[in-house]
Parts: structure tokens; C-alpha cells; sequence
């Protein structure tokens, strides 16, 4: 990458992408406009990592498939970056540009490029820029490192989020148990204004029914038996922050009348009191059920679920994200490091066949308490499929099979070529038809450790 200007008014990412022709950015232009060229795709996604670019140019030429789809992820991983595009004008006839241009970019233009015209088209995608505020709220921080992964389902989540952690609604997240929903809560107040605010969660399922009530409006003095003193609950412990309420279907429907008035009215009642207290906390609630199934048997208010679902969101389930699943395995398996075995360096291609293959119906809960099993009860220097109690797919135990058996006919050629030559690495290396280097990394990488006699070092073949 270079900077192109040294004494910039506007930050611009230019990307070349396929086969363009041999056409450069006009000078004028480049005078105006802090110009950061990426050598490729891969290149801009780590310039936008790293500082913010509110307009793009993609200097389009003859794409592959893969180059589509670089593109597509680019651009949807990066939503706040408005992106002008300049190509040959032949291909704005095919489908595949065509459908580029409207889905993705702010404009575009053909070579050859025309100065003036995408000046203004830039300082116009700026602007645009400017009136959407600072860039995608989601990029960065502590939100990325939980929210793992890169496929269109999570950017699509990601970009869900800064939308709704920029207003301060009600929140209704649905998805499967173990796919995130606490998590995906959390990034939206951490991205909101009420990030200095507290966070309170709650699993309505995981609390006797008996006592809900105390722990979400709490109680005064002498309100019930043991009630010793007055008690602040949850919902006030949220003031000026967020309440998360997790499996809100599970909430007995006597609390739900509660729930309802303080979404509407911003106040509480603690129980054993008349007197209302007026706290500003938001609401983002949670199920793994869908609620209006709940509504239609009779187990939930419709009224609350209205108050509830202004600004719905759906967590992807694990088997909807596969592509995600090598970068989830490297972060726990990094992340829970400190439970692991010295000798333990990952997992074998074996088991991440088996990860692969496997649906995971518990979602990302399920997958780290697999790879913490493993991790703990692991005998050997990489993870197997047994470790993680899952089964091979055929095919790939079918590979491993034809693999094994080549590493150990490997083995077995190196053992009896150093065996006839009594140990000579030269004269070893010679009869396989590999340098002697090789010979040592073979031998290395099968754990032989033969003892060299003296003409292996002081022959002169053995100083060649």
C-alpha cells in the first residue's frame, strides 16, 4: 500500500480488482483526496481494519467468480464505506456487473475515466458518507472478538447491530439455544448510547417463578417473609443501562402485565409498595421459542409481544455459518489455552473433518464445550474426532486411511534405506532420490533418530 497524497482533505480507498486496463487515477484528483491504494482485496480489508474510509473505488476490470465474491464480502463486511465503481463500459451488458452495480455500489463510471465527473461523484459519496455518522460501529472492539466470524450471516448480524444499538427501542432477539443471543444483547449496548451504563441479564427460564417477581421489581421491608430490608431489583439495577431478559417466553404471564406497564409507563412498583419509581432502562429480550406460537396457545401477552418486537433480530444458527466454524475452533482453542496440555498443538485434520460435517444443534455452546473436553482429556499432540466424541464422515475417513498409509510406507522406505547403508545419510539420500537436507527433515517429521556412523560425516560426500 501507498499514499498517494501527502497533504489530504478526504480519505479514499482505491482497489484494483481483476484485470483492469492500464489506466491511473487523474492527478487532480489524487491532490484533493488522501488516496490509500490497496494492492488487492485482501489488502483493503485490512486498510478498513485500520482507519476509517468513508468512499471506496473499485477500478473494476475482468472478473473470476472468486473476485465477485471478494467483493461481495468487501463491501458487506465494510457497510460504512460508500463505493463508486469505474469499469469498461462493455461489461455493464453482463448480468453478473450488472447486479454488482445495483447491490452494491453508490455509483459507477467507464473508462476512460473522466476527471471532473468522478470528482463530483466522489465528493458526493462522501457527503452521503457524512450524513450516515462515524463508521460501522461493529468493526471494532471487544464486540468483534465474541461475534467470531465472517460469513454473509454474521456481517449481515453485525450490520443489524449498529442499526439498532443507534436508537433506544425495544429489542426482540430470536434464535436457537446456544447461538449467541446474550452475546449479540451485550454488543448492542456496548455500541449504544448506554454503554456506560450497566448491563443486567436475567434467564427468566432458570429462576423459580416464585421469585422472579422480587428479582425483576424488587421488595420492601417486610413485603414477605425474610424480606429484611428493601431490595432494589433488576430492572432498577439497570437504570441508565440495558436489561436483558433471556428467554422472556419462559416470564409466568402474571409478570408479563408488570413487564408491559413499565415498557409503557417507564415505571415500577416494588413488590409490597404502591409508590412508583420512574427508571430509564432498556429492554432487550430474548427466546429460542418463537412467541407467536407462545400468543396462540395462550402462554403469551400479544399486547407485550408488540411492546417488545419493534426492532427484531435473528441470530443464525451454527449450521447455517459452516464457514465460520475453522475461525470458531482456532478462537477457543486459543481462548482456553490455559486448560490445555503443553504438548497439545491443535486439532488433526480428522477432527476438523468431523467438525465440519457435524449439524451442532447447540450452536456455538456446543462447540466450545466439545473443544474444553477435548482440550482437557486429549492424550495426544493433536485433537482427534474421538476426543470430541464425533464420528469421521466416510470420505474423509476413507482419505485418512490412504494417508496414514502413505506415511507409513514413508517411514518404512526411509528405516530400510538407512538400515542398508548402516546409518550413511548420503549414501541413504542417494538409493531414495532426495538431498540430504530432505533426508534429515524426513527423518525429523517420522521421529527417527538413527545414530550416524563415521563416514555419514566424515566422507567427502558427507561435505558436499
Amino acid at each position: 500500500m501507498s499514499i498517494e497524497s501527502q497533504h489530504p482533505t478526504r480519505a479514499l480507498l482505491s482497489v484494483p480488482v481483476g484485470e483492469p486496463p492500464a489506466q491511473t487515477l487523474p492527478p487532480g484528483l489524487c491532490a484533493s483526496w488522501e488516496v490509500l491504494t490497496a494492492g488487492d482485496v485482501v489488502a483493503a480489508h485490512k486498510a478498513l481494519k485500520n482507519q476509517r474510509f468513508p468512499v471506496g473505488l473499485l477500478l473494476l476490470g475482468h472478473l473470476r467468480d472468486a473476485d465477485f465474491a471478494a467483493i461481495d464480502r468487501l463491501i458487506e463486511d465494510h457497510p460504512a464505506t460508500h463505493w463508486v465503481g469505474v469499469l469498461p463500459a462493455g461489461l455493464t451488458k453482463l448480468a453478473a456487473y450488472r447486479h454488482l452495480i445495483v447491490r452494491h455500489l453508490f455509483d459507477f463510471h467507464t473508462w476512460p475515466i473522466d476527471a471532473t465527473r468522478l470528482a463530483h461523484t466522489l465528493g458526493h459519496a462522501h457527503g452521503f458518507a457524512a450524513l450516515g455518522g462515524p463508521a460501522d460501529p461493529v468493526s471494532d472492539g471487544p464486540v468483534d472478538k465474541a461475534l467470531v466470524g465472517q460469513s454473509l450471516a454474521m456481517a449481515r448480524l453485525r450490520r443489524q447491530i449498529a442499526k439498532v444499538a443507534a436508537v433506544d427501542a425495544p429489542v426482540l432477539i430470536w434464535g436457537e439455544s446456544g447461538s449467541g443471543k446474550e452475546l449479540t444483547a451485550q454488543a448492542i449496548h456496548q455500541h449504544s448510547l448506554r454503554a456506560a451504563g450497566p448491563f443486567v441479564a436475567l434467564n427468566c427460564g432458570a429462576m423459580p417463578a416464585g421469585l422472579i417477581q422480587s428479582e425483576l421489581f424488587g421488595h420492601e421491608r417486610g413485603a414477605f417473609t425474610g424480606a429484611v430490608r428493601d431490595k432494589r431489583g433488576l430492572i432498577e439495577s439497570a437504570a441508565g443501562g440495558t436489561l436483558f431478559l433471556d428467554e422472556i417466553g419462559d416470564l409466568p404471564l402474571e409478570l408479563q402485565a408488570n413487564l408491559l406497564r413499565f415498557l409503557q409507563e417507564h415505571t415500577i412498583n416494588r413488590v409490597g409498595s404502591t409508590r412508583d419509581i420512574a427508571v430509564d432502562a432498556r429492554v432487550i429480550a430474548a427466546s429460542h421459542m418463537r412467541l407467536e406460537d407462545a400468543v396462540s396457545a395462550g402462554r403469551f401477552r400479544e399486547d407485550l409481544l408488540y411492546r417488545l418486537n419493534v426492532l427484531p433480530l435473528t441470530v443464525p444458527a451454527l449450521r447455517d455459518r459452516k464457514e465460520d466454524l475453522a475461525e470458531l475452533v482456532a478462537h477457543f482453542f486459543k481462548l482456553f489455552a490455559q486448560e490445555r496440555s503443553a504438548r497439545l498443538s491443535g486439532f488433526s485434520h480428522r477432527a476438523m473433518s468431523a467438525v465440519l460435517a457435524y449439524d451442532w444443534p447447540g450452536n456455538v455452546r456446543e462447540l466450545i464445550n466439545r473443544i474444553r473436553r477435548a482440550m482437557v482429556m486429549s492424550d495426544g499432540r493433536w485433537i482427534t474426532p474421538e476426543d470430541l466424541d464425533l464420528a469421521v464422515p466416510e470420505v474423509a475417513a476413507a482419505g485418512d486411511l490412504l494417508e496414514e498409509a502413505r506415511l507409513q510406507a514413508e517411514r518404512q522406505a526411509i528405516q530400510s534405506g538407512l538400515q542398508r547403508h548402516a546409518n550413511n545419510i548420503t549414501h541413504a539420500a542417494r538409493e531414495l532420490g532426495v538431498s540430504r537436507m530432505t533426508l534429515y527433515r524426513l527423518m525429523h517429521k517420522h521421529g527417527i533418530n538413527a545414530r550416524y556412523n563415521s563416514e555419514s560425516v566424515d566422507s567427502p560426500d558427507a561435505r558436499l
